[in-house]
C-alpha cells in the first residue's frame, strides 16, 4: 500500500499555491486542457483532491478525447502548468454560492511522466523552445471576433437560429448597438482574472462583436484564448444569448476572422525593426514573412479549420483570398501596420477564431522559422488593392490563391514537410484524418442551397 503524503512533500510552489487556494476560499479546481480540434476540456476537482491535482496525479481517459489515444492506451495524466493560475469570476448569483472556482492549465502527460506527443499545448511549446534556440521568443497579439445570436425561447422547441441581438455595424454605439454591455462585461472579468484587453467594439456585421487582446508571449496567448471562449460564452449565456466563433455564420455579412499580430523579440528588441531600412522592416522580419507566405497553403488547414471556415475567405468581405503582403494594404494576407519600431509586427489576417490556438500559432511560427533559417526573400509588397486585380496582374506579382476548400487545404498541409514536423507525426495523422472526414461527410450531405435552387428545376 502507497503511504500518504503530506502537503508538505509538495514542491515549494505547489505548496504556496496549496495555501493560497484555501486563504481564497476556492472549493473547485478546474484542470484545463485542449483536444486536437481546439475544443477546451476540464476535468473538476473539489477541495479535498486539491493536492492530487497540483502533484499533477489526476487521471483522464485519452480515448474519450478527440484525436488523443486508442483505447488500449487510455489512461493520461494532468500535470498543471502553476503559472496559469486564475480565480474565475461569478458569472452568476448561483456562482456567487456554489464557492469559488480556479483555473489550472495543464500538460497532457502519459502515465510515466512523459509529455504526450498529441497535446496540442506541447506542439507549440515544441516550436517556443525551437526559437529559443535560435535567440527568438514570439510575441502575439490577437483580434478575436465572434457573433451575438437570439436563443429560442425556453420551452419553445425552436431550434437555434442566426437571428442576431442587435442591426448595428462597425463601431456603432449604443442603443443601436445592443452588446456594448456584454462587451464591458466580458472585459471586466477579463481584466479581473489579469488578462490585457487593449479595445473591444462592434464590428461590421450586425450582432459580431471583437475583443482585442494586447501582445504576450505565444504560449500565454494560446492560453488566453482558450478561457476568452469560455468566458464569452458563458457571460452570453447569462444574458440570454448565443456567442458563436463559426467563422461564417450568415450569408452576405462578414465573417469572423482572428487577426494575428506577430514579432520576435531578439535580445530585448524587436528582431522585425530595422530604422535603416527604407520599409522600417528588418532582413529577418522580411524572411520570416516570407516563410509564412511560402506555407500559406498548409497553414491554412490549421488557421482555418473549418468547412465553414473557407466561406469567409471569399472576396468582398475583406478577409484575404490571395497570398501576398502588404505594408498598408488590408486585401493582402500579411499587412504591416504603420507602425514601426518597438512596434514593427506583421499582421496575419487569415485566421478565424475556430482554430486551435495552439496548433494555430505553432504553425505559423515554425513556417515563419523555416523562412528565416533558410533565409527566403518575400515577392515585392504590394500597395494596389488585390481583389480589383486581374489574373494576369496576379501572375505578374507572383499572387497565388489560397486554398478554396478545406480538402484543397488539407492536401496542401500533408504535402508541407516543415509543417508535418511542427505538428508531429501524432498530431498530423489525427488532424488529417479528422478534416478528411469532415469534408467527406460534407460533401456527402443535401443542403438547403441546392433544394431551393434545383429541386424544381431539374
Amino acid at each position: 500500500m502507497t503511504p500518504a503524503r503530506s502537503a508538505a512533500d509538495l514542491p515549494d510552489a505547489a505548496r504556496r499555491l496549496l495555501d493560497h487556494l484555501s486563504e481564497e476560499g476556492v472549493e473547485f479546481l478546474r484542470l484545463q486542457f485542449t483536444d486536437i480540434l481546439g475544443a477546451t476540456k476540464n476535468v473538476e476537482v473539489p477541495r479535498s483532491q486539491f493536492e492530487k491535482a497540483l502533484r499533477g496525479d489526476v487521471t483522464f481517459d485519452g480515448s474519450a478525447v478527440e484525436g488523443f489515444t486508442r483505447v488500449e492506451e487510455s489512461d493520461m495524466l494532468l500535470a498543471p502548468d502553476l503559472s496559469t493560475f486564475l480565480i474565475y469570476p461569478p458569472f452568476s448569483p448561483e456562482d456567487r454560492e456554489g464557492g469559488r472556482v480556479a483555473r489550472l492549465i495543464c500538460d497532457v502527460t502519459l502515465p510515466d511522466g512523459t509529455p504526450f506527443e498529441g497535446d496540442p499545448r506541447r506542439v507549440l511549446r515544441r516550436q517556443v523552445e525551437r526559437a529559443a534556440a535560435l535567440g527568438f521568443e514570439m510575441l502575439v497579439g490577437t483580434e478575436p471576433e465572434f457573433f451575438l445570436f437570439e436563443r429560442p425561447a425556453p420551452g419553445s422547441g425552436g431550434r437555434q437560429g442566426t437571428v442576431t441581438h442587435d442591426r448595428a455595424g462597425y463601431f456603432d454605439l449604443a442603443p443601436v448597438d445592443r452588446g456594448e454591455r456584454i462587451r464591458r462585461e466580458i472585459t471586466q472579468h477579463l481584466v479581473g482574472m489579469g488578462f490585457e484587453i487593449e479595445a473591444a467594439h462592434h464590428e461590421v456585421a450586425p450582432g459580431q462583436h471583437e475583443i482585442d487582446f494586447r501582445y504576450a508571449p505565444a504560449l500565454e496567448a494560446a492560453d488566453r484564448l482558450a478561457t476568452f471562449k469560455f468566458v464569452v460564452k458563458r457571460v452570453a449565456l447569462e444574458h440570454g444569448l448565443l456567442a458563436s466563433f463559426l467563422p461564417k455564420p450568415i450569408a452576405g455579412v462578414s465573417g469572423s476572422g482572428m487577426h494575428c499580430h506577430l514579432s520576435l523579440i531578439r535580445g530585448g528588441g524587436n528582431a522585425f525593426a530595422d530604422a535603416g531600412a527604407e520599409d522600417g522592416l528588418s532582413p529577418v522580419a522580411r524572411q520570416f514573412i516570407a516563410g509564412l507566405l511560402e506555407h500559406a497553403g498548409g497553414l491554412a488547414a490549421v488557421t482555418n479549420p473549418l468547412v465553414n471556415s473557407y466561406k469567409r475567405l471569399v472576396p468582398g468581405f475583406e478577409a484575404p483570398v490571395n497570398v501576398a503582403w502588404s505594408t498598408g494594404n488590408r486585401s493582402a494576407l500579411i499587412r504591416i501596420p504603420a507602425k514601426r519600431g518597438a512596434s514593427t509586427r506583421a499582421e496575419v489576417r487569415m485566421p478565424d477564431p475556430s482554430c486551435n490556438p495552439y496548433l494555430a500559432l505553432a504553425a505559423m511560427l515554425a513556417a515563419g522559422l523555416d523562412g528565416i533559417e533558410r533565409e527566403l526573400e518575400p515577392p515585392p509588397a504590394i500597395a494596389r488593392n488585390i481583389f480589383r486585380m486581374t489574373v494576369r496582374e496576379k501572375r505578374h506579382h507572383r499572387i497565388r490563391d489560397l486554398p478554396g476548400d478545406l480538402r484543397e487545404a488539407v492536401d496542401e498541409l500533408e504535402r508541407d514537410e516543415v509543417l508535418a514536423a511542427a505538428l508531429g507525426e501524432h498530431v498530423m495523422d489525427r488532424y488529417i484524418t479528422a478534416k478528411r472526414a469532415e469534408w467527406a461527410e460534407y460533401s456527402a450531405a443535401v443542403h438547403a442551397w441546392e433544394l431551393e435552387r434545383y429541386l424544381e428545376l431539374i
